[in-house]
């Protein structure tokens, strides 16, 4: 049986002046767009800029809320209440929403960014304040979750649509969960080792953990981080492995989801 999966990429996140990762590029590589919505990278402007080439290059996009910490890149837990945290993940969502309507796209999915992703993964508390926000402004709206997180348990018992992510140029550990990005093995620069041990892990739908470890897993989407600066190469040389291995390389059909 032919294989498929969504490839992913965080973008959209430059600032004012302040110019982070080469979206254009990446847009001619990946099938969905994760696009900041002003709190830890984005503003209006790049926001329409991204969604306008993203529907210019036949890409799916995504809402991708984080903490309000464009200092730390929303890559720092904030002290926020799981009722607040519901309703950043709304107001992002609705920011995006509007932006991507106004360039003439739609978002079709939503993926949470960095710190506020990460807590996600161990914290039913958050968990549950995303898939909130999420419902609250469109029930029928899929959220893409860390593979063996509690957003992604949560949101499948409460029947909402639940996209799977794996990354490829991430470490994990022994339980299969995210290695916080400190630790050595965390993240993975050599674009041969991201496509080789993608591979695997789709082919054998499982995670693969620092050790070869395999837990297995659904495998929906891939991300590669857009922030990095070898992010074009690893994207470019994982679809291009991806492809000649004869994965289908492609965006989810999303049904009814617009409200």
């Amino acid at each position: 049986m032919t294989k498929m999966i969504d490839l992913n990429a965080d973008l959209g996140e430059s600032f004012g002046h302040y110019s982070i990762g080469d979206d254009a590029a990446l847009l001619n590589i990946v099938t969905s767009a994760n696009v900041a919505c002003g709190f830890h990278g984005g503003d209006p402007q790049v926001m329409a800029k991204t969604f306008k080439l993203a529907r210019e290059k036949n890409v799916a996009v995504g809402a991708h809320p984080g903490f309000p910490d464009l200092w730390g890149f929303g890559r720092r837990p904030l002290p926020m209440t799981p009722l607040e945290i519901e309703r950043i993940t709304a107001y992002q969502l609705g920011a995006a929403c509007a932006m991507a309507s106004y360039s003439g796209h739609t978002i079709t999915y939503l993926k949470a960014h960095g710190a506020l992703a990460n807590m996600t993964e161990h914290d039913p508390a958050i968990a549950d304040a995303v898939l909130n926000g999420v419902y609250a402004v469109n029930p029928l709206l899929p959220v893409v979750a860390i593979a063996h997180s509690a957003l992604e348990r949560q949101g499948r018992d409460r029947g909402m649509t639940i996209r799977s992510e794996i990354f490829a140029d991430r470490g994990y550990d022994e339980e299969g969960h995210l290695l916080p990005r400190a630790r050595t093995g965390a993240v993975i620069h050599n674009s041969k080792i991201v496509a080789e041990r993608a591979l695997r892990m789709i082919h054998s739908n499982a995670i693969e953990t620092l050790t070869g470890q395999l837990i297995p897993t659904t495998i929906d989407t891939i991300c590669v981080h857009g922030d990095s600066p070898e992010a074009v190469t690893l994207a470019f040389d994982l679809r291009n492995a991806l492809e000649a291995d004869g994965i289908i390389v492609r965006a989810p059909v999303t049904l009814d989801c617009v409200p």
